[in-house]
């Protein structure tokens, strides 16, 4: 039986962020390294909560410090 996705009262995002956050916990399940299953189960939450991501807009300054900071620690070699 195939589902009509136009059809479900569920918005597509959130089908797509269910998939996905299914997919990392029988990831995370079927692995034996405990940092993997970290990895794993942070991943399913944070598409389930794609507020809790930062984005460019949150840190506008941010390119322009990383700029500095590479040119006050580079070598002259580096620069060029």
């Amino acid at each position: 039986m195939t589902t009509d996705l136009s059809r479900l009262d569920t918005p597509l995002p959130v089908v797509e962020a269910d998939v996905a956050a299914a997919q990392f916990e029988w990831a995370a399940a079927h692995t034996a390294s405990p940092s993997e299953q970290i990895a794993y189960r942070l991943d399913a939450w944070l598409v389930k909560h794609p507020d809790a991501c930062a984005t460019a807009d949150d840190y506008p300054d941010w390119p322009a410090q990383f700029a500095a900071i590479k040119a006050a620690h580079s070598s002259p070699q580096e620069a060029s």
